[in-house]
Parts: structure tokens; sequence; C-alpha cells
């Protein structure tokens, strides 16, 4: 694309953020906001016409890159025909894209709750699965994220948990971390059964009849791209069948060709009761989530009132932006193009980078959804920074990537490797010898053998 800089227009768009925009998850007197002035694909740019390229989807929700052109004409279609109504009326696109959603979504699912966005479908989620069940208490692991309201927060295991738990009735268990093994196994698939004994003890001490719903990211995003060992996601299924649970699976950053799948639980022979979904299913062009309710519970509902709505659910706007996304990552292959980039591409280069660098520990992903764990001594696999904290290596890899106009995402001791799903080949080839550079930097913080 053509684009003309303009840094007089971007210290006005600097100056009116830091004196009138209240930023999340931060202290304000210190931001220095990037002003981003276009993007198109996997590239933005900013005001002094430099171009960066994305590696993060902001904040892993664009899949389908940015400015994609069916997408925005959907959108622009709509606003011209009909740009808002109340839930309690039918439209042609909401019922489309829920049409679309609950085809895709696997057998013996019903129907779409449209939300705004991934923590309002938590939240409806597990008032669904409280109601059917008629059981209150709700599982989740430590290292998780499910957003940033009362029972997603305090159903998220990261420390962005500790000053928000409000909510109650929520219990927290240990997934599955073959790196960081917390049952001390010694390979994937004792992983999976130590992982399943500890989840079935804590629903037994919980008490099976109090115990209404299990809560997991399919392939845990924010929190280490942890992809599930074979055979958890098949054992989460029986234990919900066992107690009598539902299995509400959290897709919100997993979802829509993250992994190379429409969902990311559809990687194993596992079905949920319900799911959530958000960001990459219209790439966040407009804001809006959901919950895929499963015919069961959908049919609890059927002469009962749900106790939940909201003046945006289903808005047309966000659900033409839904049915343009789809149609467009079908007519694209954009799944298919997702897991042979990550399994041909993105996977192989990381390995190469691990041979190359000994600060990186593990290397694990599916799709374009792939983390770097980053350590000080691959013997002891002591991180390169602390569990809820930084350090002067990981502030210095991001400083350095930034310098070469790479947008990264990182979290603890991790970089996550996240780029759209529609990158090419040559952009994560671009992306990778940036990484390259850098961590031949951030070698001289590795101090093992």
């Amino acid at each position: 694309m053509s684009f003309s800089p303009d840094p007089t227009q971007g210290k006005h768009v600097f100056d009116l953020d830091r004196q009138y925009v209240f930023h999340s998850w931060s202290a304000q007197g210190a931001l220095n906001p990037m002003c981003i002035a276009a993007a198109e694909g996997s590239y933005v740019w900013d005001y002094d016409g430099n171009k960066w390229l994305d590696f993060s989807s902001q904040l892993v929700n664009v899949n389908i890159g940015h400015q994609h052109p069916k997408v925005i004409a959907a959108i622009q279609e709509q606003a011209g025909k009909l740009s808002t109504i109340a839930p309690q009326h039918a439209n042609d696109k909401r019922g489309e894209a829920a049409k679309r959603i609950v085809e895709l979504a696997g057998p013996n699912m019903a129907k779409v709750f449209f939300t705004n966005g991934g923590a309002d479908a938590v939240e409806n989620a597990i008032r669904m699965a409280r109601i059917h069940t008629h059981k209150h208490k709700v599982l989740s692991t430590y290292r998780s994220y499910h957003g940033n309201t009362g029972a997603a927060i305090t159903a998220t295991g990261d420390p962005r948990r500790w000053p928000n738990e409000y909510a109650s009735q929520h219990v927290h268990f240990f997934g599955p971390y073959p790196y960081r093994s917390p049952f001390w196994s010694d390979s994937p698939e004792q992983e999976t059964e130590r992982a399943l004994q500890h989840l079935e003890q804590v629903i037994q001490f919980e008490g099976p009849n109090t115990v209404g719903a299990i809560i997991l990211e399919s392939v845990v995003g924010t929190a280490g791209i942890l992809v599930p060992p074979p055979g958890y996601l098949e054992g989460v299924r029986a234990l919900a069948d066992k107690y009598e649970i539902m299995w509400i699976a959290d897709e919100t950053m997993s979802g829509f060709a993250r992994t190379g799948k429409w969902f990311a639980f559809q990687n194993w022979d596992a079905q949920p009761d319900l799911i959530v979904f958000a960001k990459g299913s219209n790439s966040g062009y407009v804001p809006v989530g959901g919950v895929v309710i499963s015919t069961d519970i959908a049919a609890t509902f059927d002469d009962r009132v749900f106790p939940g709505g909201l003046t945006y659910s289903g808005h047309p706007l966000a659900t033409a932006s839904i049915v343009g996304s789809i149609d467009a990552m079908r007519e694209e292959r954009v799944n298919e193009h997702a897991a042979e980039i990550g399994e041909k591409v993105i996977g192989p280069g990381l390995r190469d980078l691990m041979d190359k660098h000994k600060v990186i520990g593990e290397v694990r992903g599916l799709g374009v959804f792939w983390a770097l764990d980053l350590v000080t001594d691959r013997a002891t696999r002591e991180p390169l920074a602390p569990y809820a904290g930084t350090s002067p290596a990981m502030t210095e890899l991001v400083t350095e990537c930034k310098k070469r106009f790479l947008i990264p995402f990182t979290n603890f001791n991790r970089m996550h490797v996240v780029p759209p799903a529609t990158v090419s080949e040559a952009e994560v080839t671009e992306g990778l010898a940036i990484l390259d550079d850098v961590f031949g930097i951030i070698d001289a913080h590795y101090t093992g053998a």
C-alpha cells in the first residue's frame, strides 16, 4: 500500500492519547504508545512512515490480516443497509453468522449466543453451565486467561486475577505442561495420565455434585501456548461425562485458523458442551464474541428464561463481519494455509533458531500459534524472567525487536510467534531473520553450559 508519512499528525495523535485515554493493564504515567496510522496484511505503519511486521497479530486476534478487503466490504455493505438493531429482533446477518458457526463447531451444537467479546462470552457460558447442571463450582487451570470481567477473571489463572478476585465458587488446578511438568512426568503420555489423575482428584475432593463446569483454553494462549499432550482433551471429555460436568472450550484466542482448524479442539477427538469464541471470528474488525451451545444445553432454555442479555448482542455490523470473514477464509483456504506454514516454515524455522541460540529452551505450537520458552540454563530450565515478572533480558528482547520494526508478543519469560494466519512464507522468513539477529544479542544473558 502507499502511505505518506505525517509526523505532525503523529504527534497530535500521541498528545491526544496521553491527555485523554486511559489504557488497560498499565500504570498510565509510564506509557509511550506506538501511534498506528495504517495497516495491511501482516504490516502496520506509523506516522513517520516506518513499516512494522506484526508478529503479534495485535492481541493474537487479527487472524485474517489487517484490512482484508472482503471483510471491510461486508461491514460497509451492512452499514449502508442496517447499522444497528436491538437483539430481540431478527436480522439476516445474525442468523447467517450463527448458522455458519454452528456448522463449523461440530456435532451436537445447536445455537449461538452473541456477545461483545470473549470475556462476556465466558461469563455467559459459565452461567449456562451452572443453570443446566444445577451445580455451582467452576474448575480452571492456573496457567490460563479467560478475560477481564467478574467470573472470567476469577477463572483466569495468571496474576491478573490476583487484584480482581470477587466472583465465588472457582477452583484452580494444574493443566499439562510437559516442559515444566508439575507432575514430574518424563513423557507427554505420562503428563497426560498424571494431569488427568490430578484433575479427577480435584473433582472428587471438591465434590462432583458441586462442580458444574470445567473451562479450558483448547490450546492455552497468553499463559504459554501450551498444546495439550496426546489424549488430554479426550480424557477431560471422559471425566466431564463421568461426573456430569459441562466442558467449556475457550477458543477466544485459539479459534478460527489460529491452529490451522476452525476450532483448536478439532485437532483432537473430543467435543465440548459449550464453545467460547471471539477474536479470530472476524479478526477484531468490529467487537464481537459468543457462545456456541450444545443441543442439550439449548433445550434447557426452551421453556426457561435465560437470565442474561446485551444491548449489542448479535450486532449487525459485527455479525456481517463474521460472515464476510468465514466466507473469505473458506475461499482462500486460510485454515489450510495456517496449518501448512506452521508445519513447513514457522516450526522448522523456530527450531533452527533454537539450535543456534541456547537461550531458547523449547519451541512449541501449531499453525500460526507458537511460543519460545526462554531460559538462562537449558539443564535447569531456569526461566529468563520470573513468573509474574520481567527481566532486563526480556526488556532488551522487546527493545531490539522494535529497533528492527518487528512487533513482538512477550509474556514473562516467553516470546510468542503469532502472525496473522494469512502470513506469507517471505514474511515469516523476514521475521525469523530479525529474531535471529535479536537472539544473537540476548544470548549474552545465557549462563548455562
